[in-house]
């Protein structure tokens, strides 16, 4: 059934540098599988990560060697299995690597949809809408930049809500710079921030209270990932929504937040689901939860970035938006025809499968031999 499968490391150069708490990104390595069968369909997945190993436990080389070395042998035995048992031997036969799940199953799921001739969204339940909001993240660290860089995604067009990446410097001079660029961008803008993890509960609580009085509008995973007390005292204490992001590693933990009321908005990032089909068992908790949703991003190139739209058009409510923006920090374009942003949003593929077509010639000169 599964004629060859091939996991590939490219490497792009951003078209700035993008600071974050657990590091500083100059070039992204996209980790891409392609997935041919014996019958002529072919299907692509994305597992790309943060920063190597300083922001989750698996980095471009241990997917790309996992893949290789377990899952491509494997798969290759479960000829004659349907999706849905194709993924259940997964499952049992590798623990962990989330990332590399995600990246096998969209590939899986783009043939499947292929085969139906039906764009993903519609085995995924269906799409709700034809095109999902994007925000832009400001993360060059200097405040007279991100201020110049939002005026100009705002004149044309591209942006109109932002995320700022704080965390590394002292809780003051990070509430000076969001809070500049917020007086600058006026009232009718939105402007959320993400911590990465950064703060202490002290922290957090002295950097939430003078953010929510400054007009900001949602602080993204203030605390430790294990801090899940923290982050449920800080939601019940403050008005502003705060958001699960790292502690999200799928439905089980996506259920236990829930349960205990740790975080008004969950981020969904499918990678950290660990696949699409999870991604939308996240959605689904935090419907029955009455938790605010938020489509998230591992800085995905344009293959993981429209398989997350495919899953984020599915939900019912997307009361934050999404960041689908990954593609737009990419020096270089990798696709056949560009994914379409256009007036703050970005428009899904009506074609089958995930919609996209990539211009191999380009990968070759990009990957990492």
């Amino acid at each position: 059934m599964y004629k060859s499968i091939e996991t590939m490391l490219v490497e792009i150069p951003t078209i700035r540098p993008h600071k974050m708490a657990v590091a500083t990104m100059q070039t992204q390595t996209l980790v891409l599988v392609k997935i041919s069968t014996d019958d002529g369909f072919v299907g692509w997945g994305e597992a790309t990560t943060i920063g190597g190993l300083g922001y989750g436990e698996e980095s471009p080389e241990s997917v790309k060697t996992n893949i290789d070395t377990y899952f491509a042998p494997l798969l290759k035995t479960l000829a004659g299995l349907n999706f849905a048992q194709t993924m259940r031997a997964l499952k049992k036969n590798i623990n962990g690597n989330r990332f590399a799940k995600c990246a096998i199953q969209t590939a899986l799921l783009d043939i499947q949809a292929q085969r139906l001739g039906l764009p993903l969204s519609e085995i995924l339940g269906g799409r709700l809408r034809d095109s999902v909001p994007v925000l832009w993240v400001l993360a060059s660290g200097n405040t007279e930049k991100d201020i110049a860089e939002a005026q100009k995604m705002i004149e044309i067009k591209r942006h109109n809500v932002f995320k700022l990446k704080i965390g590394s410097r002292p809780v003051e001079e990070d509430v000076e710079h969001v809070l500049a660029i917020k007086k600058a961008l006026g009232k009718d803008v939105s402007i959320r921030v993400d911590v990465n993890r950064a703060w202490s509960e002290l922290e957090a609580i002295k950097g939430i209270q003078l953010l929510q009085d400054g007009g900001v509008d949602l602080i993204e995973q203030p605390c430790g990932i294990e801090n899940l007390d923290a982050m449920r005292r800080l939601t019940r204490r403050f008005d502003i929504a705060i958001m699960a992001d790292e502690s999200l590693m799928g439905p089980n933990s996506a259920y236990q937040i829930a349960r205990n009321n740790g975080a008004s908005v969950f981020a969904v990032k499918v990678a950290q689901s660990g696949g699409l089909i999870e991604g939308c068992e996240v959605g689904k908790i935090a419907k029955l939860a009455n938790i605010d949703l938020y489509g998230g991003t591992m800085l995905e190139g344009p293959v993981g970035t429209i398989a997350s739209a495919h899953v984020f058009s599915t939900f019912e409510s997307l009361a934050y938006g999404t960041e689908l923006f990954g593609p737009l920090l990419l020096t270089e374009e990798i696709l056949k025809t560009p994914l379409q942003y256009q007036n703050f949003e970005l428009v899904l593929p009506t074609t089958a499968g995930l919609g996209i077509e990539l211009d191999e010639d380009k990968l070759d000169r990009l990957r990492r031999q």
